[in-house]
């Protein structure tokens, strides 16, 4: 015979109602949710787009307005005129004397700021030059022309190097000079009013004869001097022999040994007079200008790309153009995930260093390679973090530079609309089923109200729940049955709680005898517990004048006056971490360091003792009492354990233990006497004093003392006869600690 599963009228009920409704609204939901992925997926892409290609004109049209104004300055009749100047004024430097301290003073400049400024960078590192001498000589000039030229200008310029451009005549009585004097104002303004960094005139053999800012390159040759592999030399070969008047010419982004190794790009123009090559105009293209434009000044969010996107250029060799977003945002975590990808060590120090990304950051990802491929597209990708990207990217239109744009957003962030719609149908659609289910359960339990609501008792029972169900209102055999029930749970509850309650009595006996972690030991069954215990501070303390006021008190007085003390040292000792040990009349016993390990048991115990003393005179002020308390704290080590079968006490023993009490009885009144231990490893935080009484004292049984030595007390150290002296030591400083320490 077949077997088929038995269901009930409630579970029949609940599977109609929820099949059908299920049915109509996932196909609902997944209509609609297909429908609003598409929209939000075309505005978030759309969105990155158009800013992509925001950004393309505007670096695009960023070079364009750099051609056209350098090609202005290089027709300028004014900066024409200035190369005819500078030219043969520059070589009649030749026969000029140099002066006597020019190589020192450039020799100290070079080794003093250029090659130490320089560090480790690439450049400085290249093995034309390994070593410093070497590197002196290479970058040094060697012929006169740039000696005396860097010397006036540069080593013997007073202003600091970032200002050598202020310096208008170096009052040498040179023709150069005088020249110099006369348009070095007109370029500095032109370079601080354009944002440019540099402006060069170079003339046609190479020789740079003039530059705003006055860097190791100004007045070497880009032919035959130490920067002639540079970027800059290399954008001067390319003009001098195209010699074409109305096209200025670029060269890429490289790392720049005259500005200490940054990157750099150039521009350059010929200049001519009438048909005659006069040389070359050049200007150091600002790459802040650049970063400024591919950041939007650094408002990516006003830009439209959240918190995740950026736009950002690439070389042909893979490499930045622009610098990266995240470490301008966050510098520490973008150097660590560099770190976590692989990327080499003296790549992230010249990111350091240089504090950017340029031509250091390899972009060698899908977009960069399609676009450098001459491609345009939007697609999800994997950036250079290696984190999922939504990535538009694109060629360049700048002529001579192979340069390529990319928008990215974090596919996270770009998708989040979408997620949150898809969040939102899930939730509309539980909340619907939900509901459906409730309408549901709600008609069948209408039908099973009683035998459901002795179901849910027995499951409770089950699972520890003593609560009695609500009497039935039938009065067939549901009600009977209901009944029994009630008595039953009754009876189960009434003897729950009377063991709960003898367990909490129990338990909390334990806590107010033994501490917590001695109790738990015990709870669990451990007889014989005892243990050695080292690095621990042991503080005795007894109450003066209280014998005293007994006489004139009642009993029950005497005992409340203790009990209101004790208390008090109770609550102190938990605060600084001091477990009590026991109290023998008017004498307390605490130890830190004991059950919970402290590294300054030593400074909690004093502060303990100072909180103690405290609590003295705050009770005499508002008793109008005279008592008082002496202490004696030691450190050392222990040995701790219960004591006893029928009755117990946890005690603890030794060496340690008997000084503290012997300093204790030493000690006078409203004072606290230490260990020489104790002193040692705390002078530096408290004030201290030698102790010495005029009699003799001693620590431990049979010792003696030696009355020329104050301060010292002899004590048995270890229980024999042996004599060690040891010497105490009186807090001097008798006030309430500037803070407390937090006890966990």
């Amino acid at each position: 015979m077949r077997w088929r599963p038995r269901l009930s009228i409630k579970s029949k009920i609940i599977a109609m109602l929820l099949i059908v409704s299920s049915c109509s609204i996932l196909v609902t939901a997944y209509l609609g949710y297909q429908t609003g992925k598409a929209n939000l997926t075309d505005r978030v892409f759309s969105q990155l787009t158009s800013v992509r290609a925001s950004k393309a004109y505007q670096i695009e049209s960023y070079f364009e307005t750099l051609r056209d104004h350098l090609q202005t300055l290089s027709e300028n009749p004014a900066v024409i005129t200035a190369m005819r100047e500078f030219t043969p004024s520059f070589q009649q430097l030749s026969t000029v004397e140099l002066p006597s301290n020019s190589l020192p003073s450039l020799t100290n400049y070079y080794q003093g700021e250029f090659l130490r400024r320089l560090g480790n960078s690439e450049e400085s590192n290249s093995p034309a030059n390994p070593q410093t001498n070497s590197r002196l000589e290479f970058f040094q000039p060697q012929t006169p022309i740039p000696r005396y030229l860097q010397y006036q200008y540069i080593s013997n310029n007073s202003h600091p190097v970032g200002k050598k451009h202020f310096l208008d005549d170096p009052q040498d009585g040179s023709t150069y000079s005088q020249i110099h004097a006369r348009y070095h104002p007109m370029f500095r303004q032109i370079i601080e009013k354009f944002g440019y960094y540099d402006l060069f005139l170079i003339n046609p053999q190479g020789d740079i004869v003039y530059t705003v800012y006055k860097e190791t390159d100004f007045a070497t040759n880009l032919v035959t001097g130490a920067y002639s592999e540079s970027n800059l030399a290399q954008i001067f070969t390319k003009v001098r022999q195209a010699k074409e008047r109305d096209y200025p010419r670029l060269v890429d982004l490289a790392a720049y040994t005259p500005s200490y190794g940054a990157p750099a790009a150039f521009i350059a123009a010929p200049m001519f007079n009438q048909s005659e090559f006069l040389g070359v105009l050049a200007v150091q293209i600002p790459v802040d200008e650049i970063n400024k434009v591919m950041t939007g000044n650094q408002n990516w969010e006003s830009d439209g790309l959240g918190k995740s996107g950026e736009t950002y250029l690439v070389g042909e060799d893979y490499l930045m153009r622009s610098i990266s977003r995240f470490l301008i945002e966050d510098r520490e975590q973008y150097l660590q995930t560099l770190t976590s990808l692989g990327v080499s060590s003296k790549t992230i120090q010249r990111i350091q260093q240089y504090n950017t990304s340029i031509l250091e950051q390899e972009v060698a990802t899908e977009g960069a390679k399609a676009a450098l491929g001459g491609k345009s597209g939007l697609e999800i990708i994997q950036d250079y973090r290696n984190i999922p990207v939504l990535s538009s990217y694109a060629p360049l239109t700048i002529d001579e530079l192979t340069w390529v744009i990319l928008s990215e957003i974090d596919l996270a962030e770009a998708y989040a609309p979408i997620y949150g719609f898809e969040r939102q149908l899930l939730i509309s659609a539980t909340i619907l089923m939900l509901t459906v289910t409730v309408l549901a359960m709600f008609l069948a339990y209408w039908f099973v109200q009683p035998i459901n609501q002795l179901i849910v008792a027995s499951r409770q029972v089950a699972q520890g729940q003593l609560d009695l169900i609500p009497p039935l209102a039938t009065k067939d055999e549901f009600g009977e049955l209901a009944k029994s029930f009630n008595d039953m749970v009754y009876s189960l509850r009434t003897q729950t709680d009377l063991v709960e309650q003898k367990n909490l009595e129990n338990e909390q006996l334990l806590l107010s005898v033994f501490p917590a972690a001695i109790a738990k030991r015990l709870k669990r069954g451990e007889k014989n517990i005892a243990e050695s215990v080292s690095n621990v501070a042991v503080l005795f303390s007894e109450l003066t004048g209280f014998s005293k006021l007994s006489a004139n008190l009642t009993a029950y007085e005497i005992v409340s006056i203790l009990n209101d003390l004790v208390s008090s040292f109770d609550e102190a000792a938990e605060l600084y971490g001091m477990e009590k040990i026991k109290t023998i009349g008017d004498s307390y016993m605490a130890v830190c360091g004991l059950s919970l390990p402290y590294l300054d048991h030593d400074r909690r115990a004093i502060d303990f003792a100072l909180e103690m003393l405290l609590i003295v005179r705050r009770y005499n002020n508002e008793r109008g009492f005279q008592l008082n308390i002496r202490i004696g704290i030691n450190s050392g080590s222990v040995v701790a354990g219960i004591v006893g079968k029928n009755k117990f006490i946890y005690d603890v023993w030794g060496d340690t233990i008997n000084t503290a009490h012997e300093l204790q009885a030493l000690c006078p009144a409203g004072n606290v006497l230490v260990a020489e231990e104790v002193y040692q490893r705390l002078e530096d935080i408290y004030e201290f004093e030698p102790f010495a009484e005029e009699q003799e004292a001693k620590l431990g049984s049979g010792s003696e003392s030696n009355g020329n030595n104050k301060g010292e007390i002899n004590g048995n150290n270890n229980g024999n006869n042996s004599k060690t002296k040891t010497r105490a030591w009186c807090l001097k400083s008798i006030q309430k600690p500037a803070s407390k320490p937090i006890v966990r």
